[in-house]
């Protein structure tokens, strides 16, 4: 203990600052690093839950896999404990490089190969090794400017390293993401980190550098920084030639919302399409067969006042205000971007007839759970279109207590309309949502309408555009009390895409198919995601 002891005051002797001004900076350090590195795995989940699709999948792979690799991390910084000032220099530059860098090659790897779970799992343990050996380099170097127990010492970095993932964490969804998005948020943090580990060796340790090893760690954070840098000055020019791998060559309108990325590709009215998040929401080439099959069987009977929930992009309003008698439409949007879009971009705005023009409609941006529990009243008709359930963000969208709320809120007759995603390639899916609104008290009235007619499309939901037509779209009608009849109403307008003696074959067909025992879907125990 005396050897120790004399050894701690000696490497605090030759510091080039006073041990406690020391101690504060070696903290200091582990708080700005332990802000970039949980910055980096928000980053790749947010970047993979968008890219890859199911939320809760990508977070339990990046924390899996990271937390893992931090233990190799700690064993692996035993070797450097040594010449801990230095090891801990290139480490930070490192991170900084790989950390940075992650959110741009992540998309790359996306846009260009089309696969990307490889290189997310690869950032992921890459980055966890880095974080996991900074912890024992630190505990080296906090002990080198401060004489201090091996207790006091651990609590001191872990309270800074906690207290700089708190900030981090806050810092990600409410500065970096909606300021600077998600790749330049990313650019931005590695700067931060390599200036802060590089400062904090070359500025307190820099008398435990041979000549060589200070060059060497000047050149190393430089060019890091330099390399960052050039990046987010040609970010945009990145952004615009992978949304052309991704989309095509038609990409008018590319934005990210506070909720996703909105994307508009097509030069004429009939080549539109709509991605929310990577996603194919609307083909202009055939979205009337959805909206037509979502929306009509559901105003056969009183349709005074409807609620549509979702639906932004005003298709599912348009076929609604098909009907004369109809007085009030309600549309609760959670992206305001995509209902601005709706009505102002002169493509998407004529494919939805001007929905929003008509004095009959108003759009409410809410969610749509929330927005229920306040009770807005009873409506006769309540159009669900949603997105699919299989993405996590919706599961609570599609869960035995939200068709609750939705029972609720429908007048004596009403009825409710759901897309519950395709039938044939996901009946376990399709059924769930069934099974959920039968779990609420409703009484349901399954039925499936063929899919989409092209056969290919750009964009990233294209490897799974050949099999559409085959899947085709599944819905559930339902109501309170009696279980509703499928049907068209007497004054309903001409349709394109189905009859009203097709409609009662596709009930049928869906009744034949039905399975048993299925249980519902609810807040407590999603179900959505077990068919993958």
């Amino acid at each position: 203990m005396i050897d120790q002891q004399v050894s701690l005051r000696g490497g605090a002797a030759c510091l080039p600052v006073r041990p406690r001004t020391g101690r504060c900076l070696v903290l200091a350090a582990v708080f700005v690093c332990a802000a970039c590195g949980l910055v980096y795995e928000l980053e790749l989940v947010a970047l993979a839950s968008y890219l890859i699709g199911d939320s809760v999948t990508q977070a339990s792979v990046v924390l899996s896999v990271m937390v893992f690799a931090m233990g190799i991390g700690s064993l692996l910084a035993k070797r450097l404990r040594s010449r801990a000032a230095e090891g801990f220099g290139l480490i930070e530059a490192a991170l900084a490089l790989v950390g940075g860098s992650s959110a741009l090659v992540l998309y790359a790897t996306f846009a260009w190969v089309g696969e990307s779970r490889y290189a997310l799992v690869g950032f992921s343990l890459t980055i966890g090794v880095l974080i996991g050996a900074e912890i024992p380099l630190l505990m080296t170097l906090i002990q080198r400017v401060d004489r201090q127990d091996a207790g006091g010492a651990v609590a001191d970095l872990f309270a800074a390293d906690y207290v700089g993932a708190l900030v981090g964490g806050l810092a990600f969804p409410f500065l970096l993401l909606p300021v600077l998005g998600q790749l330049t948020g990313a650019l931005f943090t590695g700067a931060v980190n390599a200036a802060a580990g590089g400062a904090l060796v070359l500025c307190v340790f820099r008398r435990d550098l041979t000549r060589r090893s200070r060059r060497l760690l000047i050149l190393f954070n430089v060019a890091v920084i330099v390399v960052l840098a050039v990046a987010t000055v040609l970010v945009g020019d990145f952004e615009r030639a992978a949304r052309r791998a991704v989309y095509g060559d038609g990409v008018r309108v590319a934005e990210q919302t506070a909720v996703q990325e909105v994307v508009l590709t097509g030069a004429a009215r009939d080549s539109l399409n709509l991605y929310l998040d990577g996603r194919l929401r609307v083909s202009a080439r055939d979205e009337y067969r959805y909206h037509e099959s979502l929306v009509h069987p559901a105003m056969n009977g009183p349709h005074t006042r409807v609620l549509v929930l979702g639906g932004g992009d005003g298709l599912a309003a348009r076929e609604v205000l098909r009907y004369h008698d109809v007085r009030e439409v309600t549309v609760v949007e959670l992206d305001a971007g995509v209902t601005r879009l709706a009505r102002d971009d002169r493509l998407l705005s004529e494919l939805n007839g001007h929905a929003y023009r008509d004095p009959r409609v108003t759009a409410v941006t809410a969610d749509a759970f929330n927005w229920l529990r306040a009770r807005h009243g009873r409506y006769d008709v309540i159009v669900s279109d949603l997105p699919d359930p299989g993405i996590s963000n919706s599961t609570k969208l599609y869960s035995a207590e939200f068709y609750g709320l939705v029972a609720e809120s429908l007048a004596p007759g009403g009825r409710l309309v759901v897309h519950g995603g395709p039938p044939l390639s996901r009946p376990r899916t399709y059924w769930t949502v069934e099974a959920s609104m039968r779990a609420a008290g409703l009484r349901t009235r399954p039925y499936w309408m063929s899919g989409r007619l092209s056969d290919s499309t750009a964009g990233p939901d294209r490897a799974t555009h050949r099999q559409r037509d085959a899947r085709g779209w599944g819905f559930v009608l339902a109501g309170r009390g009696e279980r509703p009849g499928l049907g068209l109403a007497a004054g309903a307008p001409v349709l394109r895409s189905m009859t009203g003696r097709a409609l009662v074959d596709a009930g049928r067909e869906a009744d034949r198919a039905r399975p048993a025992g299925l249980p519902p879907s609810t807040l407590v125990h999603p179900r959505y995601w077990e068919e993958r």
